[in-house]
């Protein structure tokens, strides 16, 4: 590891937050570096060991995160709900652009709130600031976050909380299906919650969303899709989401 390249290394950990996997892709894809993800972590590790903080920029940092509250509040209280077991097959698969699932983040002291929308196929994040999770709010952000992609926009997959309730005033305005995934089976919006974690990167369960604009959302937007993800071979979804569906990357920054 030459002086260039572990400057290479340490400016992805602080500036860009990539793991360590994340790095070693994106070098060999884009620098043609072969270094595995063992020697970053090695690399991490003796950094701590004399006193430096590389590691704080990991995701986890050593942590485990909490398990989120109670889904049971609003449940039986969503009109005329369709459960995932309807949904298409061709969502499971992952064929193709447009299947998104969608949550919501709540703020420190239940202060403020974000909406978290992400595609099954390209991995492209979609985050707005929310006031409070009241149904009308999340309805409309995501109504207005969508819109732009509504041709390529086929269904949305969420939670029970009663923030969804007006899933059919999204489903009207978009032309799309929602569908809501099973009390307790995480699981079956598995890379939401992958995707909220990694927006606690930036910004943890301390922070107060209140106190949040939008253009500090947009700046976390923007890290999550110019992420490289493993799944995508190592590009970034905004170079996967540009590369299917052939709509300038202008979209896949600003929406």
């Amino acid at each position: 590891m030459s002086p260039d390249l572990i400057a290479k290394i340490e400016h992805m950990l602080r500036e860009d937050q990539f793991s360590p996997d994340q790095i070693s892709g994106r070098l060999k894809l884009t620098n043609g570096i072969s270094i595995s993800h063992e020697s970053i972590y090695q690399h991490i590790l003796k950094d701590k060991k004399n006193g430096g903080d590389l590691y704080k920029n990991l995701r986890r940092s050593g942590k485990k995160y909490n398990k989120r509250g109670s889904k049971m509040a609003g449940r039986g209280l969503i009109p005329n709900r369709v459960g995932i077991e309807h949904r298409p097959m061709e969502v499971e698969q992952k064929i193709r652009v447009g299947d998104f699932e969608a949550d919501t983040i709540i703020g420190s002291m239940h202060r403020g709130a974000l909406l978290s929308i992400v595609d099954r196929k390209t991995k492209l994040t979609l985050l707005r600031l929310l006031p409070n999770t009241k149904a009308q709010n999340v309805a409309r952000e995501m109504i207005d976050a969508l819109a732009p992609i509504k041709t390529f926009t086929h269904t949305i997959t969420t939670d029970n909380g009663k923030e969804f309730a007006q899933h059919q005033s999204v489903a009207g305005n978009l032309g799309v299906q929602c569908f809501f995934a099973n009390p307790y089976h995480a699981w079956e919006r598995g890379l939401n919650e992958n995707t909220n974690g990694l927006v606690r990167q930036y910004l943890p369960k301390k922070c107060d969303f209140s106190k949040l604009n939008s253009e500090q959302v947009f700046m976390v937007q923007q890290k999550l899709n110019n992420r490289p993800r493993k799944s995508l071979e190592y590009r970034t979804p905004n170079e996967e989401f540009l590369r299917l569906t052939g709509l300038s990357q202008n979209y896949a920054l600003r929406c």
